[in-house]
């Protein structure tokens, strides 16, 4: 019989959990917003992209003040939440590459940083471990490369406020590539010593290695 600890970590039905598929449910419009059918430059359509990545924003601050405030969190919170991050992620780089606004090899490095990720999990999970410890410095790194993409869109039109925009979005950019990079140093790092200990016994489901 299940323990009431893991009752708890096993529960779906959850607020924290609802929000975070109202943010996954985002991403497609958030990709049509960007690169469906619009004039050259900032359009009507880049406001209300900017509009979606506020609300996901949100929702994602929402979420965790919500699971520490009402004990809700769970296992497929703790893996959904930082997947819809990335989803946004990569839809804004691959979306802003389309349009020329970020090169094709910025684009390239964050992903691979994903993928190279992606890979070491796996092979934790083989080994008994669950999937990285989300910490603040990632979580960090993921808010500034949000933040980033709304000003770089702002920064497609003219005048003073896309002026302003332009540099801020740029610095949020190179910030936020850097300490994404550097977080993913920390998770391969992590990674390395999970592999210098024996195997875990039973199932990979327990937590993974902290730091990061």
């Amino acid at each position: 019989m299940a323990s009431s600890d893991e009752s708890r970590d096993n529960r779906v039905l959850t607020i924290p959990n609802l929000l975070s598929v109202l943010r996954l449910l985002g991403v497609p419009l958030f990709v049509w917003l960007l690169i469906g059918p619009r004039p050259d430059g900032f359009a009507v359509q880049d406001v209300w992209a900017i509009v979606v990545l506020a609300v996901g924003g949100i929702t994602d601050w929402l979420d965790g003040k919500l699971a520490r405030l009402l004990d809700q969190y769970s296992r497929l919170g703790a893996l959904l939440d930082p997947a819809v991050d990335r989803l946004y992620i990569l839809a804004a780089l691959v979306a802003l590459a389309v349009r020329d606004v970020i090169p094709w090899w910025g684009v390239a490095l964050l992903v691979g940083r994903d993928l190279v990720l992606g890979v070491c999990v796996l092979v934790l999970r083989r080994r008994g471990y669950g999937p990285f410890v989300v910490t603040y410095l990632g979580k960090a790194a993921t808010f500034l490369l949000l933040y980033a993409f709304p000003l770089l869109l702002a920064g497609l039109g003219s005048g003073w406020f896309s002026d302003i925009c332009r540099p801020l979005g740029y610095a949020f950019a190179v910030w936020g590539t850097g300490l994404y990079l550097y977080t993913g140093a920390l998770y391969a790092a992590e990674f390395v010593l999970a592999l210098r200990h024996p195997v875990r016994p039973g199932a990979a489901t327990g937590p993974a290695p902290s730091g990061g």
